[in-house]
């Protein structure tokens, strides 16, 4: 859990760099790409939370 939460906080701070980058300038390539970054973001945090409630649901026989 301790990766995925790093992970979270380095796509974050990724985003943001790339917002200021655009801020200072004016290249919207970087705004590009943490547009990217931020769809990529909410992809595999909905892949990674639909993991953990498939997990919770699924009942396996033993």
């Amino acid at each position: 859990m301790w990766l995925l939460r790093l992970l979270a906080v380095l796509l974050v701070v990724a985003i943001g760099a790339g917002l200021l980058l655009h801020v200072v300038t004016g290249n919207r390539n970087y705004l590009a790409f943490a547009w990217r970054l931020f769809r990529y973001g909410i992809v595999f945090a909905l892949i990674i939370f639909a993991l953990m409630i498939i997990e919770r649901v699924a009942v396996i026989p033993a």
